[in-house]
């Protein structure tokens, strides 16, 4: 095994095709379609399935190619530490729930390492996908939440994947409603304030249990709720609807609308917000960079 040979099947993963990974590579189909098959005879796995249409990733291919990638970081890692290498093109994957500070840091990040070439992704998606691309190597970390109601069942898959939880702060749960809200000026809100409103949360996909939510759903009995997929469209309808949602409190003016405030909930819980990566990686200069740009807006945060 090689690391051209990884290099060549992450490619092939990549654009669903060895032809056009081996086009982008400037080398020959038949190459890399020996070095592929080589591999997979040598590690007694079969990483796609061949079609007509190109090729297909296997159940045990997507395990393969996590592995195949965190061993490519880690060889670009040992570049830049022993050799005093860079890659040429900056790359750095983060996936997270839908926090501000986590959107800030990654503008940091690609402030920081602006080049003519760079290759940044960030994903704001739902709770199961964010601790499958740390694990299968999508995402070099993640940003999630734990609670005294999810902790138990997100533990165990954190440790199931071989990743590790890192805490950034304890937040204590807020409402985020509009400036103009019948509740705006209350000092605290409480269950029963909300109940003629409606719930705005995050939608979870086949996983749409509490224990994957964003937002304390086991706590509110809300007659009227509405999942939602994406940041803006969530605070547009807190404001048109007069509608709410529970989060950490963190605000920022410029991302979440000058519109929204964060009030205290009252209610006995808090949320133990990090990262996760991992466990036996180390990290890039690029995820070592945008792990301190989270520590720095987390330590400056407004909450209000």
């Amino acid at each position: 095994m090689t690391l051209v040979q990884l290099k060549y099947v992450i490619a092939a993963a990549e654009y669903g095709s060895i032809s056009k990974a081996a086009e982008r590579l400037f080398v020959s189909q038949p190459s890399m379609t020996t070095a592929i098959q080589a591999l997979e005879k040598e590690m007694n796995v079969n990483i796609f399935l061949r079609t007509n249409k190109g090729i297909l990733i296997t159940k045990e291919g997507e395990i393969f190619l996590a592995y195949a990638r965190q061993m490519l970081e880690q060889a670009e890692i040992m570049k830049e530490r022993f050799c005093g290498e860079s890659r040429r093109n900056p790359s750095f994957s983060v996936s997270c729930q839908h926090y501000s500070f986590a959107v800030n840091a990654f503008v940091d990040l690609i402030q920081k390492y602006d080049s003519d070439q760079y290759d940044f992704t960030i994903r704001e998606t739902q709770t199961h996908e964010i601790i499958e691309d740390v694990a299968f190597g999508k995402s070099e970390i993640g940003v999630i939440y734990l609670s005294r109601d999810n902790r138990e069942v997100l533990t165990k898959l954190i440790r199931k994947n071989e990743l590790v939880f890192e805490e950034l702060f304890t937040a204590r749960p807020h409402v985020f409603i509009s400036q103009m809200h019948p509740l705006a000026n209350k000092t605290i809100i409480t269950p029963e304030d909300l109940k003629p409103y409606p719930y705005l949360t995050f939608e979870q996909g086949e996983h749409n249990s509490f224990y994957f939510s964003e937002e304390f759903m086991d706590t509110l009995d809300s007659p009227k709720n509405i999942k939602v997929r994406d940041r803006a469209t969530l605070f547009n309808l807190v404001i048109g609807l007069n509608g709410f949602t529970v989060s950490s409190g963190v605000i920022d003016r410029k991302l979440n609308s000058e519109y929204i405030i964060a009030k205290p909930f009252d209610m006995d819980a808090s949320m133990n917000i990090g990262t996760i990566r991992r466990r036996y990686s180390n990290l890039s200069i690029y995820g070592e960079f945008y792990l301190e740009a989270l520590k720095r807006h987390i330590s400056k945060r407004e909450i209000l």
